[in-house]
């Protein structure tokens, strides 16, 4: 299972859902070290801004950025959750949610796996730079990037939810383990 998180969530998340693996996905400036619950060998940081071209001193996604995360979720060993989170939980986190079934789903077709993201988190709205680089290492000839832009922009709002997406497409989402309400 996927979990997709705003930073806010994300303690609260590993103490429910007990993620093996984390993915943080913030502005340098405000990266954060490795959350109690988690081996530092096991999340991977990433700072970059949620941009989607070069704009004066922000970092925008690039190549490594990337690559880095599809060489992190193909080392999960998938026993246990992986949370993904940026500052809101809308782009960059369901950009990496979507690279991340597409690294690991190959044959499966990319616009399914684009409408299985939003159909969990009606909010996502994948960072497009960042699957458009993924689509290019994946090999997908361009087929993710159309998927995305086929989505449409997500539900408005200021910070999504903690949601799953079950990795293999065909699985139950009945078998998610939420937060209790607070």
């Amino acid at each position: 299972m996927i979990y997709v998180s705003p930073l806010s969530a994300v303690e609260d998340a590993i103490r429910e859902v007990r993620p093996s693996h984390l993915v943080s996905l913030l502005d340098p400036e405000t990266m954060i070290g490795t959350p109690e619950g988690i081996l530092p060998d096991r999340h991977l940081r990433i700072g970059i801004n949620d941009i989607a071209e070069a704009i004066d001193d922000l970092v925008p996604p690039g190549t490594e950025h990337v690559s880095a995360l599809i060489d992190f979720v193909r080392g999960w060993d998938q026993r246990q959750p992986l949370l993904v989170h940026c500052w809101a939980g809308i782009s960059r986190s369901t950009a990496a949610a979507f690279i991340t079934l597409c690294a690991l789903n190959e044959e499966h077709p990319e616009d399914e796996l684009a409408q299985l993201v939003r159909s969990c988190g009606s909010h996502a709205h994948p960072n497009r730079l960042m699957v458009k680089l993924a689509d290019e290492l994946l090999a997908r000839e361009g087929r993710m990037s159309a998927a995305v832009e086929a989505l449409g922009p997500g539900r408005a709002c200021w910070e999504g939810e903690l949601f799953a997406i079950p990795l293999r497409p065909a699985d139950d989402l009945s078998t998610a383990r939420f937060p209790r309400s607070r």
